[in-house]
């Protein structure tokens, strides 16, 4: 890193710092609500949340951070993950082949659908990995609406921070 890139990086925290630490609190508080209301048997899933998180709340104005990209791109991700986990497991080739069809149809169901949100390409994976399950979903859809609506409610005060 250079020593301008290292003097910007330090006049940019300067200027904004308040902003860095509100949102990045944001953040750790509604994570720590969601780690307290799912269950830890649906890490592979909850995972993503950590990137929606950082999504929703360090570049709260992109299109990504919309809510109905939040909840409609990870209901995709969990849709195809469904899906492809329904497929014949018959070798590891196999599964492992499902699993990234799973990441790229729900990479293309969101941009046809305009609901683009990459980290539900992680929620994907995961379901498609794991398997369909009631809690699953359950808690797939706490998590983007505890987003989505903390979201909603805060962003007249967030700013995109980089």
């Amino acid at each position: 890193m250079s020593v301008y890139s290292v003097a910007a990086t330090i006049v940019r925290v300067r200027a904004r710092w308040k902003a860095y630490f509100l949102q990045s609190g944001l953040a750790c508080g509604t994570t720590l609500l969601l780690l307290l209301l799912l269950s830890v048997e649906n890490a592979v899933v909850i995972a993503a949340m950590g990137a929606s998180a950082f999504i929703v709340f360090c570049r709260p104005l992109d299109v990504t951070a919309r809510p109905k990209n939040v909840i409609g791109g990870h209901l995709v991700g969990f849709a195809t993950g469904s899906l492809c986990a329904l497929l014949p497991q018959t070798a590891p080739f196999v599964a492992l082949s499902w699993c990234a069809l799973a990441v790229g149809l729900s990479i293309l169901l969101m941009l046809m659908l305009y609901l683009h949100h990459p980290p539900a390409a992680a929620t994907a994976l995961g379901v498609a990995m794991r398997g369909y399950s009631d809690e699953l979903l359950v808690s797939v859809l706490t998590m983007v609406f505890v987003l989505a609506i903390v979201h909603y409610a805060i962003k007249p005060h967030l700013n995109n921070l980089y």
